[in-house]
């Protein structure tokens, strides 16, 4: 069976951590040894933002003055890596898409294209006042500013809750509930209790 897992929730949840560690645990459980597409949309916009290009420049810009990337530009940055990279034994481990109802279609039609069957979505569910707290102790260069991060979790209410209401809702996808609120070696134990139990 190919696996297809989209890791969502709010930032500091612990998305990047978790889908490392499950991807990882795909990897030692496969025994035809097949490769695993990581699709990490923050990564791939702090690459974009340091190009050179007229579109770079603007997504610098943006993210400089805080404002929402647009959702074009978020789904080029998976969707070129599907398109560049996916072949058709790989498994896929999506980190931190997507972030509205639209891009979650778009997300949608794409796994529909390439057949993927019934992916699943792992929600870390923390409090706003959890992933404060944690951001602020990860002391990275975007994380220090409190209203900066305030921005974010702002963006989070109001754009990516929708998106998982979304993909609760829609039949193709596996829904996965996990309480981030706990320790990594948990967390990651109760993923993969519900995603493979």
């Amino acid at each position: 069976m190919l696996h297809t897992v989209i890791f969502i929730g709010r930032s500091g949840c612990g998305k990047g951590t978790q889908a490392r560690l499950l991807k990882n645990y795909i990897s030692s459980h496969d025994d035809k040894n097949r490769h695993i597409l990581y699709v990490e949309s923050g990564d791939g916009f702090r690459q974009f933002i340091r190009g050179d290009t007229f579109s770079s420049k603007l997504s610098k810009d943006a993210y400089e003055k805080d404002i929402l990337q647009p959702d074009f530009l978020a789904c080029w940055v998976w969707t070129n890596v599907l398109v560049e990279e996916l072949k058709e034994d790989m498994h896929i481990v999506f980190d931190g898409v997507a972030r509205s109802v639209e891009e979650a279609e778009i997300l949608t039609s794409a796994l529909e294209f390439y057949k993927r069957e019934k992916p699943t979505v792992v929600y870390i569910d923390v409090s706003r006042d959890w992933s404060e707290k944690h951001l602020l102790a990860r002391n990275r260069m975007d994380d220090t500013n409190i209203s900066k991060i305030d921005k974010r979790l702002d963006w989070f209410d109001e754009n990516v809750l929708p998106a998982i209401e979304y993909f609760r809702k829609t039949p193709i996808y596996n829904f996965v509930d996990i309480n981030g609120e706990q320790s990594i070696e948990k967390v990651h134990s109760d993923i993969v209790s519900a995603y493979l139990g």
